[in-house]
């Protein structure tokens, strides 16, 4: 490790707020040394609880985040929070506007906010997210807060990244088909319906403990099978649900929740979940299984990186790709019987050896049309 890295890392350790910053950046931006600075830290990862939260734009992500950020901060924990914005596909910038909003909490010295920018990733989270959530579980923050971008049914990365992930919706989110929809519907370990002050909020709940009952096969559980039954023998359907699902305390059903950003609404009773579903994750054994899997995806992401370094920023490469495009064209071979020559003759470029007397090039493939 280079000297500024160490006096960095010494910086860190005395919980410095300028070189936590400095910190991220590096991370962040991939910067010389990142990984080395990535490896010290990784023992003191795992101590901080990662709460995911995602939903469509508009949902009040960002107003629940900085309300349930104030309420740990009333409990007396540490808070860090990653907000991530999208990034333009024309002009590559991005507003970082979720920072703007946690204006209230922003000047805590408990809170450390960071927004990043998505640059490209799809899945809700920018590709270095789970990285700089581990700079701050390293720095040693009680809780981390990760918001998504909000595109709303494909932000699946937060499940893999957190260990609780609450999903925010309004009434305005849809109709009883959209609660049908998979993906993101299907990633909650919490629901919030939040703006419940408005017209249609107990209409969702509704709908939505009904979907859950359906999908863990709560609702008809006890119903007897006969298609002439009345179901209104069963009375409420998603009352039924709720109540089967909560007597079964070896498995959890996602809550359904009431809150109310612009008030504060629910926030206490969200929290209390919050725990409960943390305490359920480490009773049954599912944190461990979760934070393992967590693990061994980031080895599968680093080592794609790689791969994908390796192989694109080498000169030779490129050209050797290039000269098969003639072949291509002429139905001479087919991609994948190039794709499994490269492979073949990059065996020693992929594990780290010599990548002989051409320069390597900050090149990608994908960029030549």
């Amino acid at each position: 490790m280079s000297a500024p890295l160490q006096r960095l890392i010494t910086d860190f350790d005395a919980r410095q707020p300028a070189a936590l910053a400095r910190a991220v950046s590096i991370v962040e931006n991939r910067r010389a040394g990142f990984d080395a600075l990535l490896g010290t830290l990784h023992p003191r990862v795992g101590r901080a609880r990662r709460i995911g939260i995602t939903g469509p734009p508009g949902a009040g992500k960002s107003t629940l985040t900085t309300l349930l950020a104030k309420a740990f901060r009333d409990r007396g924990l540490t808070v860090g929070v990653i907000a991530v914005d999208p990034t333009s596909p024309f002009t590559g910038g991005a507003l970082l506007g979720d920072r703007i909003r946690m204006e209230s909490v922003a000047l805590d010295p408990g809170v450390f906010i960071r927004s990043m920018a998505t640059r490209g990733s799809l899945g809700g989270l920018a590709s270095a997210t789970r990285e700089v959530s581990d700079v701050l579980d390293a720095f040693g923050f009680d809780r981390i807060l990760l918001e998504t971008v909000g595109v709303g049914q494909s932000e699946l990365d937060i499940a893999a990244a957190a260990d609780t992930s609450l999903v925010v919706l309004v009434p305005e989110s849809g109709d009883s088909i959209q609660t049908l929809k998979a993906g993101v519907m299907e990633i909650a370990d919490i629901f919030a319906v939040n703006k419940s002050d408005r017209p249609g909020a107990d209409r969702l709940r509704h709908e939505l403990e009904l979907m859950l009952g359906l999908r863990s096969g709560h609702t008809l559980k006890n119903v007897p099978a006969h298609h002439g039954i009345d179901l209104r023998s069963i009375g409420n359907p998603a009352k039924a649900a709720r109540a089967a699902a909560e007597s079964a305390p070896d498995r959890w059903t996602p809550p359904v929740l009431a809150t109310t950003g612009a008030t504060g609404a629910g926030i206490d009773e969200l929290v209390a979940v919050l725990d409960r579903h943390f305490d359920f994750l480490e009773r049954s054994g599912g944190l461990r299984e979760r934070r393992r899997k967590r693990l061994r995806e980031r080895v599968v992401e680093v080592v794609e990186r790689k791969v994908h370094e390796r192989l694109w920023m080498h000169a030779a490469t490129n050209q050797w790709v290039e000269s098969r495009i003639a072949e291509l064209e002429r139905g001479d071979v087919t991609p994948f019987a190039v794709a499994d020559e490269l492979l073949a003759r990059s065996g020693s470029l992929l594990a780290g050896g010599p990548a002989g007397d051409v320069a390597p090039v900050l090149s990608d493939p994908r960029m030549h049309s």
